[in-house]
Order: C-alpha cells, then structure tokens, then sequence
C-alpha cells in the first residue's frame, strides 16, 4: 500500500480478487460483514464493491485517452503566480490561488478569464504540484560554489533555536533576501529583514550588495525605527553576519 494507507486501484483489485471466493460461498449475513470489512480496508462505497466482485477485476486500458484539463492558460496563470510570489511551495499557493490571481489580474498580469477562475478553484493539490516540478525543471540551476573553509567567526556564537512561545518582544529572525534573479554574478539588490517572534513587528532595508559597510547602515536604520530594544537575533550563518566588522558593531 503507498504511505498514507490509502489502496490503489490495483491494490483494491487484488484484495477483492482474494476475498470473492469466500463472498462467494457466503450466506446473506455473512456477505453483509464481509461487505463491512471490505469498506474498511478498502475505504470504497458499498454498492462499488458489489459492482467489483461481480466484474471481471481486471484493469483494461482506455479506449480513448482523455484530453488534458488544464490547459496552456492554465500554466501560464499558474507560472505568473508562482514567480510572482517568490516561488512559494505549493501547499501554500494552492488554497490560495483565486485570491492571488485576483490581485495579479488588477494590475494587468493575468486574464482572469471565468473558466480560468473556475480551475484555479478547483484544482487538486498534486496537479499543482506536478505543474509546479515542471516549472522547475526548466529553470536555470545556480551553479554551487566549491566547498570553503569554516568561517572562524561562528566558531564563538552561541548556537541556538528561538522558541515559538516567546512573549518578550526583542528576538528577531534576521535572513538576506538576494534579489538576483537567475543567476548571482555582479552587484545587486538585497533585502535585509528582521522579524520579531514574539510580536511579529518586521522590518526591511534595501542595501545594493552585502558588504559590511551597506549592512551596518541597512541595521543602523532598522534600529532608528524599531519601537523596543534587541534583545538577541538569530541570522543564518552567512558571512555578511559574521565577519570582524560586524561582530565589532
């Protein structure tokens, strides 16, 4: 059986093709509990199984294949949202879908046609999934650089996971958001972010590169606005966070 127990068609097949010389030979009451067991397993409705044990229990391939559902519009729509929307995974972007699309359509990006609304509406979480792979696939792979020498700098932080039950606002999540596109040669724009875990309070700056000089003027500023003190902040162990003019600031 696939890992969430639910049978497939040919695990159902297979099961049924077991237990119908039993059905067979039973009486009225004892089909009646068979029937009962066999919902279980099998999580069919009652008059399905009938149907099956008295069918040949062979799968036959189709006569005629059916035409596709989701069509050329469709991944189109559904590639604007999800590049729009910082290629988000798609258990996120699927309940969301109409909405996204509806903001995207007022500013010209998308024809939200009514049968293009009724799809994103109605479409299952694993169609998204698989268009969403297929997007992927075409994208260009950012090459990975060489493996290079711990960073001495993180050799003496303290290493930690915030709670998610802080209540003391003054515990930021810090990340460097690299709007580069594609690929990350030459200079370009980054975001600094910081949110408070406890409140939710966030912040960002726009620094153009990460050197140590825009990211200590990108945290200068945050701090000019934020309304309570820091009280510790958990980045990633980028080098734009932990390098000796950094840690000096």
């Amino acid at each position: 059986m696939t890992t969430d127990d639910k049978m497939t068609i040919d695990e159902v097949y297979k099961y049924l093709r077991k237990m119908r010389p039993a059905y067979e030979q039973a009486n009225q009451t004892q089909k009646g509990r068979m029937l009962d067991d066999m919902e279980q397993v099998t999580g069919r409705h009652r008059k399905s199984l009938i149907r099956l044990l008295h069918g040949p229990l062979e799968r036959h391939s189709r006569q005629h294949q059916r035409g596709r559902t989701y069509k050329a519009d469709f991944d189109a729509a559904l590639r604007c949202i999800y590049e729009s929307y910082g290629r988000i995974c798609a258990e996120r972007l699927h309940p969301n879908l109409v909405d996204l699309a509806a903001q995207l359509a007022a500013h010209g990006e998308v024809d939200l046609t009514a049968s293009l609304k009724a799809q994103l509406a109605t479409v299952g979480l694993t169609t998204v999934q698989e268009r969403l792979q297929q997007f992927r696939q075409d994208e260009p792979r950012i090459p990975r650089p060489a493996p290079r020498p711990s960073n001495p700098f993180l050799q003496d932080i303290p290493m930690c996971r915030l709670p998610g039950d802080i209540r003391c606002p003054g515990y930021f999540e810090v990340d460097l958001v690299h709007h580069c596109g594609p690929t990350s040669h030459g200079e370009y724009v980054h975001s600094l972010q910081m949110v408070d875990v406890a409140s939710g309070w966030s912040e960002r700056v726009a620094l153009l590169g990460r050197s140590y000089r825009v990211t200590e003027d990108g945290f200068r500023r945050i701090l000019a606005r934020l309304p309570f003190p820091i009280l510790g902040l958990h980045p990633d162990n980028g080098s734009e966070f932990f390098n000796s003019h950094m840690a000096r600031f």
